[in-house]
């Protein structure tokens, strides 16, 4: 570089060019060299005996937003079908706070020391600004990350929880074709996903705190009347007598709702995830349900209604993302917007045109 400041008619002054800056990159680090995308063969086979690496990759497919990818992860989905259905999917929800990743991490590990295999799916709630999420439910189940018979793993939610629910359930299905025989998924708390999860589990757990107010404020008829179990949490030391009206208010709360179609009365039990207390006689209950469903033949009769839930959200799901990936469409709806906001045609009759226009070529 020539500075000025160098001239001769510019007397005792010097600008020395300075030191060479070394390469941005490491000149001695070697290319790094991706591992092959592995077959759908390979896949499946990595599934099917339980690798939990090839298991991990098959997950990352389903999530995948790739066209191409989409397309692999079902023909994978499709071939480990066949091995799937053969666990006990159980739902867990709460108010944010509850303790729902701490009392997975106990109850976790006492299902494990009964023998078999788990799976945890926790549904991270994503940033409405960034999308982005932090993905740290595992850092809170701190024994189970560790054990050698559990597999965890935390999806985004990314603003679209019935996009994430689909793709979870999809994961259930590798899970089970992995040999995982309880499968654990957590919701993002109390809100819309608990619908979405409640439509592919076999027992939904409501996880609930003592102490804080009005125990039944704030709870949505909607969740109580879904949950099979109810729990509440931190029923220890100074906290037992408030965990112990809150459970009398809920029963009697339940006693209000109309029967559930399965016949079982939901129960409320009070433990400690943090001290372990009341763990065994949760899943007591937890047994007691899957042993009542099965003898009256309401579990089998609730996963084939599952099975039709999501063929019709997904034949939804598919519908709406052909739409919006249709080029002319794209065009005409950016017209459509702008008659909108300059207020000379209304947000229905636009949508109207739009969805005519659609449905007007397949005829």
């Amino acid at each position: 570089m020539n500075h000025p400041e160098n001239d001769k008619e510019y007397k005792g002054l010097q600008v020395n060019s300075g030191v060479a800056q070394p390469p941005s990159v490491n000149p001695y680090m070697r290319p790094l060299r991706r591992k092959p995308v592995p077959s759908v063969s390979e896949i499946v086979e990595g599934v099917l005996k339980g690798d939990m690496t090839m298991l991990s990759r098959a997950v990352t497919l389903v999530e995948s937003l790739l066209p191409e990818h989409y397309a692999k992860a079902q023909e994978v989905i499709e071939k480990c079908l066949p091995y799937s259905g053969k666990s006990r999917r159980i739902g867990i929800t709460g108010v944010p706070g509850a303790g729902k990743s701490t009392s997975i991490d106990v109850f976790g590990l006492h299902v494990l020391s009964r023998g078999g295999k788990l799976a945890v799916l926790a549904i991270d709630p994503s940033s409405e600004r960034t999308n982005g999420s932090i993905l740290g439910d595992k850092t809170r189940m701190e024994r189970l990350s560790v054990h050698p018979n559990a597999f965890i793993r935390p999806s985004p939610s990314a603003g679209s929880l019935g996009g994430v629910a689909r793709k979870t359930r999809e994961t259930v299905v590798l899970c089970e074709a992995a040999g995982f025989d309880n499968i654990f998924i957590e919701t993002v708390g109390v809100g819309q996903s608990e619908t979405a999860v409640h439509s592919m589990v076999d027992f939904f757990l409501l996880i609930q705190l003592a102490g804080t107010g009005d125990e039944l404020q704030g709870i949505k008829r909607g969740i109580m009347e879904m949950a099979d179990g109810i729990v509440i949490n931190k029923a220890d030391g100074d906290n037992i007598q408030r965990a112990q009206l809150a459970q009398a208010q809920f029963r009697s709360a339940l006693h209000l709702f109309p029967p559930t179609a399965s016949g079982w009365q939901p129960e409320v039990l009070t433990y400690s995830g943090y001290f372990e207390l009341g763990i065994p006689e949760v899943w007591d209950m937890i047994d007691r349900y899957f042993a009542f469903v099965e003898a009256n033949g309401y579990f089998e009769t609730r996963r084939r209604q599952q099975a039709r839930y999501w063929m019709r959200e997904t034949i939804d799901e598919q519908l709406r993302s052909h739409f919006y990936r249709d080029p002319a469409i794209a065009r005409m709806l950016e017209q459509l917007e702008n008659r909108v906001l300059e207020n000379r045609l209304s947000s229905f009759t636009a949508a109207s045109e739009a969805l005519d226009s659609y449905f007007n070529r397949f005829k």
